[in-house]
């Protein structure tokens, strides 16, 4: 439903049993980006949805759960572009370069006087240097943990704040990152603070009048995650008073751009040719993975679930996270006389998947009047026979 990248779609292209267009009426899948599919209506076939990146705020996750719709974003993919873009950044605002550059550029038409008032103006963007400065970082997933990581190579002091943080990214993490107990802690170490958390009802403007008067004088915030973590009009007053010192955001507006102080980018954080090539692949094989196997990964609204694919019978089921579900499924292959070979039921919030391989040897390509039997158990939500 996007322009996406051909090496992700010749994934698809690549295999047999795909078929990859624009226009298809009953798809088992869709791949897309930044499309809005809240005013969709979602064919009865539909099965997955990819999204060739991390934020899903223009799928209607919660409709596609209730529907068994498994929907795949791509973590990490573009998180060496998004951290590039934010160190850059941090140089730059330091060195007051974008203003600087553009004062510049207005100096055309001034002829042989140019070098002399570079050299006379250059003193109004005098700078300051990034080392020994504190950089917070809220939100240490894989944005984050490199943001932080390669702050360090600079020769900062990091403090992060996540409790949520994952076993796999404190692995990665730098023990020289230190851990804000609080987030108060961060905003009042903090001379640069950037932000890698996504938006919920907890998180919307989180920036806001509170958190400002906790923070540093003239701190800088970075926002490459989603405009609405940010209280507007409460950002206005801080930077007009000089609380905040600047306010870098790669989600621009018509209330942001022109505020003091603020470098509206435009929304170039994932941006790079790469970036877009690597969210394309993963979305293209998460799908791909599903579709043949019924195994998850890097799903927001299902958990991972992953059994090595042998060819034999696999049976998904999607349901409700309620007591005696993989009792009830499991009886009713008992009824078709089917031997488990091999299961794993994984739970997320109210839903919850299932899969299981039979070990029968079957003749045919389906087992007559399964799919019905499973889906006929209150509670179950789609099943599946691959």
């Amino acid at each position: 439903m996007n322009n996406i990248a051909a090496v992700g779609l010749n994934v698809f292209e690549n295999a047999e049993n795909f078929q990859v267009n624009d226009e298809a009426v009953s798809p088992d899948g869709i791949i897309l980006r930044s499309a809005n599919l809240h005013d969709t209506e979602f064919d009865s076939n539909v099965k997955a949805i990819a999204r060739a990146g991390a934020g899903v705020n223009n799928i209607p996750v919660q409709a596609c759960t209730e529907r068994g719709i498994v929907v795949f974003n791509t973590p990490g993919a573009n998180a060496n572009a998004v951290k590039e873009l934010i160190l850059t950044t941090i140089m730059a605002v330091s060195r007051n370069l974008f203003e600087g550059v553009k004062w510049t550029n207005e100096l055309k038409g001034q002829g042989d006087m140019i070098p002399k008032l570079v050299e006379a103006g250059k003193k109004q963007f005098v700078g300051r240097e990034v080392k020994g400065k504190t950089l917070g970082v809220i939100g240490l997933g894989h944005i984050g943990a490199l943001v932080a990581n390669n702050a360090l190579d600079l020769d900062m002091d990091v403090i992060g704040f996540d409790p949520f943080i994952s076993v796999d990214t404190a692995w990665n993490l730098s023990r020289n990152v230190q851990r804000a107990l609080t987030i108060e802690q961060l905003f009042a170490a903090s001379d640069y603070i950037t932000v890698h958390v996504p938006l919920t009802d907890n998180t919307r403007n989180m920036f806001n009048k509170e958190a400002f008067s906790v923070m540093k004088n003239g701190a800088v915030i970075l926002n490459f995650s989603r405009g609405e973590l940010v209280n507007e009009e409460d950002m206005r007053a801080a930077l007009e008073n000089g609380k905040i010192g600047k306010y870098v955001t790669d989600f621009p507006n018509e209330n942001v751009i022109g505020m003091k102080n603020v470098i509206p980018i435009p929304h170039l954080g994932a941006s790079t040719s790469e970036s877009e090539e690597n969210c394309a692949l993963m979305a293209a094989r998460q799908m791909k993975e599903y579709l043949e196997t019924g195994n998850i990964k890097n799903s927001v609204n299902f958990g991972n679930v992953e059994i090595p694919f042998t060819g034999k019978r696999r049976v998904t089921v999607a349901h409700k996270n309620v007591p005696n579900m993989v009792g009830q499924i499991t009886a009713a292959l008992s009824e078709y006389s089917l031997n488990i070979a091999d299961m794993v039921n994984r739970s997320k919030g109210d839903y919850a998947y299932t899969l299981i391989d039979i070990d029968n040897q079957f003749n045919g390509d389906v087992i007559p009047g399964l799919t019905e039997k499973l889906s006929s158990i209150p509670d179950v939500i789609l099943a599946r026979i691959i």
